[in-house]
């Protein structure tokens, strides 16, 4: 098959749509898909209003549908809600293109948190995006319960894998948190608003907390929580290496639909505390984590489990299933349709 994936959010960003976009392509070749993406470092692009490392691309409908009909494309899917997904979007509706879209974050709490604006307001733009889609993929159940709860109702399921080379009890432990005061409790991921690291960064839970990550707001946390480490953004060994050297991995986001950071740590043998919304409540089961509306209490729950089994747990999600879980969602684009729009 010959799928065209549309995507605002890519290389150079480091987060959880640019990983499992990146990890499910490379999953799709494998199994002898062809893939081309469309990205915002192929076109002219602005910086993003208050989160300027990201970067908004200026693509005309018309450009993207060139790209799609030239590809030959058997399947279309655009990947996220930004400005060039919104011009594949007007080409392939105005092209009677059939295309597939996802859910990856729980974009209306997201924007709320920067905007201050009711979280209600941005619903509209959500079920107007996703409307004409044939399908939308998600990674979870209780996503897919609350899109249709939204009157978005031709859902998908599309999991999430772990890298089972790089995440495991084997990987030997980062040596910048060795010596550390236990528990040792472990952030990784942006260090933005919108993923509540102030909250992990405050509870009373005795320990040491260490921040692995990078992102607008690290510099005011670093100054207000000097007690805290903070290691800036690892990958590879050095990611894997903070995972099994931590006690507790604390995931404190409450706007994530995953939460791809929290089976890497479970994949390393680490138990997972988190809040009971969705995404944590999808991944985190009796033996491999606590749920709490209380930081402490979830991590005091979660520092009792067994590490054989958080590790058996998070190795259980695969790549290879969630490219074949995508390649399920998609649907076919008629050979015709892209000749006529041509």
């Amino acid at each position: 098959m010959r799928i065209v994936i549309v995507t605002d959010a890519w290389a150079p960003q480091v987060n959880g749509v640019v990983r499992t976009l990146q990890s499910v392509g490379a999953e799709l070749l494998a199994l002898g898909h062809q893939v081309h993406v469309i990205s915002p470092d192929q076109f002219s692009s602005i910086p993003c209003p208050t989160y300027p490392e990201i970067r908004l691309a200026m693509a005309r409908g018309r450009t993207i549908g060139r790209t799609i009909a030239d590809f030959r494309a058997d399947a279309v899917h655009l990947a996220t809600e930004g400005p060039l997904c919104l011009a594949a979007r007007r080409w392939c509706l105005r092209n009677r293109v059939p295309f597939t879209t996802a859910y990856h974050t729980h974009f209306p709490d997201y924007v709320a948190k920067r905007t201050g604006l009711p979280a209600a307001w941005f619903w509209r733009y959500i079920r107007w995006f996703h409307g004409p889609a044939q399908a939308v993929l998600v990674s979870t159940r209780s996503v897919r319960e609350q899109l249709r709860a939204h009157g978005i109702v031709q859902v998908r399921p599309w999991g999430r894998g772990v890298d089972q080379s790089g995440f495991s009890v084997d990987v030997p432990p980062h040596p910048a948190l060795a010596g550390l005061k236990g528990p040792i409790q472990l952030y990784v991921g942006r260090i933005a608003v919108e993923k509540n690291v102030e909250a992990f960064l405050k509870n009373k839970h005795r320990g040491t907390k260490v921040v692995v990550g990078d992102g607008p707001a690290r510099a005011a946390l670093e100054q207000s929580f000097p007690d805290a480490l903070f290691l800036g953004a690892l990958s590879g060994p050095s990611l894997a290496g903070a995972y099994t050297a931590a006690d507790v991995f604390v995931f404190p986001s409450r706007t994530d639909t995953f939460g791809l950071v929290m089976i890497e740590a479970l994949a390393c043998g680490t138990p997972v505390a988190a809040y009971p919304v969705v995404g944590p409540i999808d991944i985190v089961t009796p033996e491999t984590g606590g749920l709490s509306e209380t930081l402490e209490d979830s991590i005091a729950i979660a520092l009792t489990k067994n590490r054989d089994a958080c590790a058996s747990y998070g190795r259980s999600f695969t790549w290879e299933v969630s490219a074949q879980q995508f390649v399920a969602g998609l649907h076919p684009v008629k050979p015709d349709a892209l000749l006529d729009a041509a």
